[in-house]
């Protein structure tokens, strides 16, 4: 079994839109067109069994509406959705409440999107609260290639937000902290925090209209992305591709072409997202 623990799709109406301002942002392109469809075709063609979909809130007005969705939604055609959570939801703990209490493992926080420093108190109450509840959180963890500058989850605050926030479970997207990797290694290894995969390993894939250096498209080398994985240990790291924003296929191909052990793979690839989710 393979498990994706970290993709995005949108509603049909809105998915080429949404797609074409968020590519524009990234200056990459899109590997799906952004739909469920598009996930369970993509999905289909990795041989990935099962993907979760990690919604994020830009409007504390909007968190509950798209919870709803995603209630609604998970667990059909190998989808499993997460909810969101703004920092600035009115009924902040209401709502991770009622994501407990429909069946969902987990929630997504965007700290960059969401202009809040990973610390912040804001965060801090909802990773205690989500920890009281046993849910899951996973958040974005580095700088974001769609904003230039801006780091609103660094290793150094994930490391402050982990000794003040009560137990949880926490997932830090792109080996720990995209273009941040160095720094999230040495602070952050041996604490207990799952990372996962996605969109760290080999090269972006720039828009055909985008002028790009080859040392902006580096991401992560082979030999590197194996270290990552045995500082933090294969035990604590999941398999992720975010996409549509890498192709699932290549992602997988690139795990399983790393120097790494059967048994090693197997908990990178399922069996540490199946402990997480069910």
């Amino acid at each position: 079994m393979v498990i994706d623990f970290h993709t995005h799709c949108f509603p049909p109406k809105i998915a080429a839109a949404t797609l074409g301002k968020l590519s524009a942002m990234s200056r990459t392109v899109p590997f799906t067109d952004g739909t469920p469809i598009g996930l369970m075709d993509s999905m289909a063609n990795a041989g990935i069994d099962m993907s979760v979909i990690l919604p994020v809130a830009t409007n504390p007005l909007k968190v509950s509406e798209i919870n709803d969705l995603s209630i609604n939604k998970t667990g059909k055609n190998g989808l499993v959705y997460f909810g969101c959570m703004h920092p600035d939801c009115p009924d902040w703990s209401g709502e991770l409440e009622r994501i407990a209490g429909a069946g969902l493992s987990g929630i997504k926080l965007h700290p960059v999107y969401q202009r809040v420093d990973f610390d912040d108190i804001r965060f801090l109450r909802i990773m205690e609260k989500a920890g009281e509840l046993g849910l899951v959180v996973i958040t974005h963890a580095g700088w974001d290639i769609g904003f230039p500058g801006v780091s609103c989850c660094t290793p150094q605050m994930v490391l402050s937000a982990i000794k003040q926030a009560g137990p949880v479970k926490l997932v830090l997207a792109h080996m720990g902290g995209w273009r941040c990797w160095d720094e999230a290694e040495e602070l952050l290894a041996g604490t207990g925090v799952y990372i996962d995969t996605s969109f760290s390993g080999g090269f972006l894939t720039p828009r055909p209209d985008v002028s790009m250096s080859e040392e902006e498209k580096a991401l992560l080398t082979a030999d590197k992305f194996t270290h990552i994985i045995r500082s933090f240990g294969a035990g604590k790291v999941l398999f992720g591709t975010d996409s549509p924003w890498s192709d699932q296929t290549e992602a997988l191909s690139w795990l399983n072409s790393l120097p790494l052990t059967g048994e090693e793979k197997r908990a990178i690839l399922s069996e540490n997202a199946k402990a997480l989710l069910f």
